[in-house]
């Protein structure tokens, strides 16, 4: 059965990397909204089109389970709602779920979105303090019964 990975956490919480290491354990999809974006030139704080791009990546996402792939989605899942539709939509195709929370303290954060903030690799955008912050406070972390 085809597994749909959702990676759960806020920027510098090491979704990417854990999304590789997935992609080549699994022989999976991996699909990443910020490189979707940065390839087509697009800002990455452009909502609208960040909710298109996730639409059409959940589009693929779907094709791929139903031929047996599994699939990694690296959106974040900041919110439990969101969290709570994909899982809804993977028990819709018959697939299992794995939520992946990369649960990092808020200074380690930082740290770390700082450190990349001096050397930007490709699809990646410079975080200021106000905006992590900002980000921050929106961000529901997982409940246990998530992660079970």
């Amino acid at each position: 059965m085809p597994t749909l990975f959702l990676l759960c956490g806020l920027p510098g919480s090491g979704k990417t990397t854990l999304a590789k290491k997935l992609e080549r354990e699994r022989n999976a999809l991996r699909l990443s909204p910020d490189e979707w974006l940065w390839t087509l030139a697009i800002d990455l704080y452009d909502a609208a089109k960040r909710a298109a791009v996730a639409s059409l990546q959940w589009h693929v996402a779907e094709r791929a389970l139903a031929l047996g792939v599994d699939v990694i989605l690296e959106n974040g899942f900041w919110l439990r709602a969101e969290r709570d539709e994909y899982r809804s939509r993977a028990k819709a195709l018959g697939v299992r779920v794995e939520l992946h929370f990369l649960d990092v303290s808020r200074d380690e954060l930082w740290a770390r979105v700082d450190a990349r903030n001096a050397d930007l690799p490709p699809a990646m955008v410079r975080i200021d303090r106000d905006k992590f912050d900002l980000w921050w406070s929106w961000f529901e972390r997982p409940a246990p019964s998530e992660l079970e």
